[in-house]
């Protein structure tokens, strides 16, 4: 989510992620990905406006021994830039104001966090402090890795994540070794890495890759102990069919220059309806880059307002401007097959 080099024409933006756009559903995009499914169990919903699928349990435990700090200090940022004349448009069905109140951490809970190999010992940033919940989401795409954000939201399982649908499947295809890393700072991921069982996104996203719906979640298992994610880093609250046009405040780790994806990044600003490509999504001045993609948005000026969308697109026209996707009915439709997992 990053703007063009000066020296580039005005052809869209090619990301890291892909050189050539592609066409899907008669929207081209300049990011492409191609996901193996290895390990994976595709399941098929019986309603039409989300798509899940189930990791076993053996490549949850090897997605944990997968992600060495090395590996995650070399994962690719994950973004998508697109050129205006190819953002989908449509209006994002909406009915009435759905809120999921936030969850505070359990000290009862068992949970034994560990930081993931090679990590340093240090306290969170200032700029962290009371954020532990949102972390970065690792996985891996033809044996090449990538590197999200994601942020844990109150759930009916207390252990749901929230990230942006290019985060969990591309192309109709689903990612492999998908772990959350909560708390994640320089290095160090104090609460350990906690691997998918179920990846959840909206039709819309997995059949066409329309921007309006590129919103997902996931369900997922502590490296040790039995404590649930909130139990151990506190959730979200998190609202679907919110008004428009509020104070913002974005979270995600930008890993793309001239960010390293080390610290937890922010943003802040009224958002604003996307005027170039028409899609229902909201925009707010932001640079953070690639990395940041599936950060959560908050109302008001910090982590305590209720989460209303995530990072997901810029254009390539539009430097230092991220746009979220609204959260309607099938957004929530999504999240209560999540949390319900």
């Amino acid at each position: 989510m990053h703007s063009p080099d000066p020296q580039d024409d005005c052809t869209p933006f090619l990301s890291r992620l892909g050189r050539g756009a592609r066409a899907a559903g008669g929207v081209a995009f300049a990011a492409a990905l191609t996901f193996g499914g290895a390990g994976l169990a595709t399941a098929d919903p019986s309603d039409n406006d989300l798509e899940a699928t189930t990791l076993s349990e053996s490549s949850q435990g090897d997605a944990v021994e997968y992600w060495t700090a090395e590996r995650m200090e070399s994962a690719t940022p994950a973004d998508e830039l697109i050129a205006e004349n190819e953002a989908p448009d449509g209006q994002v069905e909406a009915s009435d104001s759905v809120k999921i109140p936030a969850v505070e951490v359990n000290p009862q809970a068992d949970a034994s966090p560990q930081a993931a190999p090679g990590t340093h010992d240090g306290s969170r940033t200032a700029a962290a402090a009371g954020t532990d919940h949102v972390g970065k989401v690792f996985f891996t795409v033809n044996g090449a890795d990538y590197v999200c954000s994601g942020n844990a939201v109150a759930s009916g399982n207390g252990s749901t994540v929230s990230t942006a649908g290019h985060c969990v499947n591309e192309a109709g295809t689903w990612a492999s070794n998908w772990v959350f890393a909560p708390g994640y700072d320089n290095g160090q991921a104090p609460y350990g890495l906690w691997s998918a069982s179920d990846l959840f996104a909206t039709d819309q996203w997995v059949g066409q890759e329309d921007m309006n719906y590129d919103i997902a979640f996931a369900t997922v298992e502590p490296e040790s102990g039995t404590a649930t994610l909130t139990d151990t880093v506190g959730g979200s609250g998190i609202e679907f069919n919110t008004d428009r046009g509020a104070l913002y405040t974005s979270f995600g780790y930008p890993a793309a220059a001239p960010f390293d994806g080390e610290t937890l990044e922010q943003c802040q600003g009224t958002g604003f309806d996307d005027t170039l490509g028409g899609t229902d999504d909201q925009g707010i001045d932001c640079d953070m880059t690639g990395g940041s993609s599936g950060g959560p948005w908050f109302v008001g000026d910090g982590p305590e307002g209720y989460q209303v969308s995530v990072n997901s697109f810029g254009y390539t026209s539009q430097p230092n401007v991220m746009y979220g996707p609204y959260l309607g009915d099938v957004a929530e439709e999504v999240y209560e097959a999540a949390s319900a997992a």
